[in-house]
């Protein structure tokens, strides 16, 4: 079994490591790009978490012998593992901290989701919100920022070194029971 998926998910969550220290520095800055720095951050983090664990799937998609590259979300996974009648007490793991709203897991993957959604201001209900007689400018699309007014800075950054650790204790647990031997 190769370990490039293994090397890829320890890669990335490393770096999610590097850039929660890099927010930490951020929020303590006083520089006049604070908040521009501090959202980078905040997006990085989510990003390089939600690679980990895409590569985390890949990894177990390698153990069971599926193509890698085929797996974009558990479900493709779990797809593979019904269509070749086998089971995995990781992809079974995995897949209750996903449907559990609350989990870690859920929570992460719903923030990374919100990264990639924008506000419109010219669709029809922002049309609504404005009036009849103004319309809104055509070249403004606004990004739903995370933590708009930075109130909940220190929470946010507690919530992702809790992730981050939660994540490596589930690799370290679902690792253990992946081992050929």
């Amino acid at each position: 079994m190769s370990q490039v998926y293994l090397v890829r998910t320890n890669q990335k969550l490393n770096f999610a490591r590097i850039h929660i220290d890099a927010l930490q520095a951020a929020q303590s800055s006083n520089s006049w790009d604070q908040h521009a720095m501090i959202e980078s951050y905040h997006e990085s983090v989510l990003f390089l978490m939600a690679s980990a664990y895409q590569a985390f799937l890949r990894e177990i998609a390698e153990k069971y012998r599926f193509n890698p590259d085929a797996i974009e979300a558990l479900s493709d996974l779990q797809g593979l593992l019904d269509a070749s009648v086998q089971e995995s007490p990781e992809v079974t793991e995995l897949s209750v901290l996903e449907s559990n709203k609350h989990s870690w897991l859920a929570l992460m993957l719903s923030a990374y989701r919100g990264c990639w959604k924008a506000a419109d201001k010219t669709g029809p209900s922002a049309k609504a919100k404005v009036g009849a007689d103004l319309s809104p400018s055509l070249s403004e699309i606004h990004i739903v920022q995370i933590n708009p007014d930075h109130a909940e800075d220190a929470d946010i950054l507690t919530e992702y070194r809790s992730w981050l650790s939660e994540f490596r204790a589930l690799l370290e647990r679902l690792r253990s029971g992946m081992q050929e031997w």
